[in-house]
């Protein structure tokens, strides 16, 4: 082997290698924070309901850059816009882990929405621009597996990590790892730009898309406190649809606009990036709730990392349908296939509406299991099909859709569900039941919304038309296990 060559293989390994673990972080921090939020507020004395916006916060904030950071690596270099997201989040988890105050842990957890839709964004294309063919898609298959990896392990490392050495721990570790990506990053990945490609970079949409979302976010929020048809609720509501026509005329005017909104003519687009919001929605909802539920001293009073534990059913459901879910989609079409996802897990929504008090963790396992089961079967054929419906010049942008929108459904469903289940548990704790009854409550109606979504999915599904997935390979099925957190395009994508 020439030297030359020697020197490319160890370059494409560095690529990899940076792009592998800085993915498995981030989404192991992203799935570690709801089993955290109990021990935050403990320490801190801020009121769970008021940290939801630390997961929310996350998501609104992603969903705005997610897109821009891509453009901005096409533009300014990819390595260059990665570097900075892993400076950032190394700096995001180190103001979290100094937070005195939960203002602090929400504005950081904010600023670590930014970095880690700027790694997950810029690291593949780093790595589609470091090799191509086989190579290529073996390079984006093991970032997707690692992507899947820490989503599943997150909830399982930060309950062992708030029961060891405080919630701190998860912050603290992973902003050691980032750091070491660093100078990784910069000897062994080469910077790749789109010389093509227009330098324009739409920063009013992506100022648009968070006027939209956020008034959005705050009246589901405080709604309830403020009252549906306050002027304050309805002002935030007005603001937000404001924002989100001003979104849509900025796009079909910008050069290079976030969103090409031809591309929702193509109904399959379409139909797979609602289906990606509405499982993105009810997968961190579901989680959300039941880390509270299974922590909280008046139900199961469960540690962190029991908690973690607790929702293995889930993971293990999803991780075991992956290899199923691409032969399925082939043999029945993609549209059949997220209508069944959804049916499941509409069914599994509609058995935890009937929880009481008296339910034990057993009767919890069956109910997560076929939810988990559904939502892995809807969203890996959707995924797919959001980039593989369209010409490979395109897949970027279709990724880049649905991944903001798996951000902004997480949002505005995890917002949503935290105030419906404080409601319901402050109405019967006013009326004099245990708290208890209040929280076995809060959690049924809350799931009893999810349902209600998953059934919307299967009516939404039929947008999709008539899509037949791909014959399965390796790189599939690594899109479908990474599904629950990123979009891979399942063509190979075009950078330059």
């Amino acid at each position: 082997m020439s030297g030359t060559a020697a020197h490319e293989r160890a370059a494409g390994r560095g690529v990899l290698l940076a792009a592998c673990v800085s993915a498995l972080v981030v989404n192991a921090n992203t799935s570690a924070v709801t089993i955290l939020l109990p021990a935050i507020s403990s320490d801190l004395g801020a009121t769970v309901f008021q940290l939801q916006w630390a997961v929310t916060g996350y998501m609104l904030v992603g969903a705005a850059v997610i897109v821009t950071a891509g453009a901005m690596g096409d533009v300014f270099g990819r390595r260059r816009i990665f570097v900075g997201g892993l400076v950032l989040f190394v700096a995001s988890c180190v103001l979290i882990a100094l937070s005195g105050s939960g203002a602090g842990v929400i504005a950081g957890r904010m600023v670590q929405g930014a970095a880690g839709s700027s790694i997950l964004a810029c690291g593949m294309s780093l790595l589609s621009v470091a090799a191509s063919g086989a190579a290529q898609m073996r390079a984006i298959t093991m970032w997707g597996a690692a992507s899947a990896v820490g989503a599943a392990a997150g909830p399982l490392i930060g309950g062992l990590l708030a029961d060891t050495t405080g919630w701190q721990g998860l912050f603290w570790i992973d902003a050691a790892i980032a750091a070491a990506c660093i100078p990784l990053t910069l000897r062994a990945v080469q910077e790749s730009r789109d010389p093509g490609r227009s330098r324009s970079i739409d920063v009013l949409g992506t100022v648009l898309i968070a006027v939209a979302l956020v008034p959005l976010v705050l009246a589901l929020s405080k709604g309830t406190d403020w009252g549906w048809f306050s002027i304050s609720t309805v002002f935030c509501l007005e603001l937000s649809v404001l924002g989100a026509v001003g979104f849509v005329t900025v796009e079909r005017r910008a050069a290079s606009p976030l969103v090409d909104l031809r591309l929702l003519r193509n109904r399959v687009v379409v139909g797979s990036t609602v289906a990606i919001l509405l499982v993105a929605g009810a997968i961190n909802a579901l989680m959300y709730l039941l880390s509270l539920y299974f922590q909280d001293p008046a139900v199961f009073g469960m540690s962190a990392l029991q908690a973690g534990f607790a929702t293995l059913p889930a993971a293990a459901a999803m991780i075991a349908v992956t290899p199923l879910i691409t032969p399925l989609a082939v043999r029945i079409g993609s549209r059949q296939a997220v209508a069944l996802g959804f049916g499941l897990a509409a069914l599994g929504f509609a058995a935890l509406a009937f929880l009481t008090v008296s339910w034990t963790y057993a009767a919890f396992v069956l109910p997560l299991a076929v939810i988990a089961t559904g939502l892995g079967l809807a969203n890996g054929p959707a995924s797919s099909a959001s980039t593989s419906a369209v010409s490979p010049e395109e897949a970027g942008q279709a990724s880049g859709i649905s991944n903001m929108a798996r951000y902004v459904g997480g949002s505005l469903a995890v917002a949503a569900v935290a105030t419906i289940s404080t409601a319901v548990s402050a109405s019967h704790s006013a009326g004099g039941a245990p708290a208890a009854d209040g929280l076995a409550a809060g959690l049924a109606r809350s799931a009893l919304l999810l349902a209600v979504m998953s059934a919307t999915g299967i009516a939404l599904a039929l947008l999709m038309g008539r899509h037949r997935g791909e014959p399965s390979s390796a790189l599939l099925r690594s899109a479908a296990s990474a599904a629950a957190s990123h979009t891979i395009p399942t063509q190979p994508p075009v950078c330059r």
